[in-house]
């Protein structure tokens, strides 16, 4: 009767906190989340082989030889067992050696910069973490928005990402992986949304105070016809995003609404990764004319010290 009712407890339990998984990992809408999830989920079940036994029998021998249970006799009869022993060694290393098998397959599976094979041409964005905001720019239709993804459904998208300064983190949880974003380097992601829809997008490091912000919504739209009218909407706007004007956006601000661009500079996301790059060469160089501008001085010194 007490296992029957902590089985109920435990089902129940369990139904409550997965009404709370809608919208996140639990729930995918796209290919590499599905793969996630069944990854989740099979790991999650390969433990618990070795966890429900132990906790099932904790909880039987606490009850079975209780305080008061007088008329059950504790008189065990210790002897080595070499049948136990084996399977309490057997089965955790069987299962290690398929987490491991599992691990390493699913790692080249869904390896974040491998493209999404026989799903057709990708889309490209690119997409800049701000503070506290996200800049995703369509090189391919030369337009650019802010806190808002836009993408047709059953198409592959290979993001491109890096951030304008504090490390930040891309994540939309029912497409997929999330991928870090670092100033002065370019991370790849591929994922692909296999229904309409509108999905979560957010930054999953804390990067300061407008950190709780930095969300967009990650659209699918149900054709091309439909991403493409949503092309033309931002085209028809009168904001343009050049090299000029991206200091200004980029400057720190919280709960930023959404922004469309016409327009952006060619090059804008390359230039963003480099100026540090761009930086640092320039003090390379000062470091390497300096010992040539000191030993000048040096004997300049020394000769009017002899003088």
């Amino acid at each position: 009767m007490l296992i029957r009712n902590l089985c109920n407890i435990a089902l129940g339990t369990t139904v409550l906190a997965l009404t709370g998984c809608k919208g996140g990992v639990l729930d995918p809408k796209g290919q590499v989340g599905i793969d996630e999830k069944n990854l989740i989920i099979i790991a999650t079940v390969l433990m618990l082989i070795v966890v429900i036994p132990v906790i099932v029998m904790t909880l039987y021998f606490a009850w079975k030889y209780r305080d008061g249970q007088e008329q059950q006799i504790y008189a065990p009869k210790w002897a080595h067992s070499g049948k136990i022993e084996a399977a309490v060694w057997a089965i955790p290393i069987v299962i290690v050696i398929v987490l491991g098998v599992i691990t390493w397959q699913s790692t080249q599976q869904l390896d974040p910069y491998k493209p999404l094979e026989g799903k057709g041409k990708h889309l490209t964005v690119e997409v800049v973490s701000l503070n506290w905001k996200w800049l995703f720019i369509y090189p391919e239709q030369g337009i650019a928005t802010v806190n808002e993804l836009v993408f047709p459904a059953n198409v592959p998208v290979e993001y491109k990402i890096t951030s304008e300064s504090t490390m930040n983190s891309f994540f939309i949880p029912q497409l997929g992986s999330q991928i870090y974003s670092m100033a002065g380097m370019e991370t790849k992601l591929h994922l692909i949304a296999n229904e309409p829809g509108t999905f979560k997008g957010f930054s999953a490091n804390y990067s300061g105070a407008g950190f709780t912000g930095m969300k967009f919504n990650a659209i699918a739209t149900p054709t091309q016809a439909d991403f493409d009218t949503w092309v033309n909407k931002v085209k028809s706007q009168a904001n343009t995003l050049t090299k000029a004007n991206y200091d200004a956006l980029a400057l720190p601000s919280e709960n930023n609404p959404v922004t469309y661009f016409a327009d952006v500079d060619d090059g804008l996301f390359h230039t963003i990764i480099m100026k540090y790059m761009q930086a640092h060469g320039d003090m390379n160089k000062m470091h390497s004319a300096m010992p040539e501008h000191s030993g000048h001085e040096n004997h300049t010194m020394h000769s009017e010290g002899e003088e």
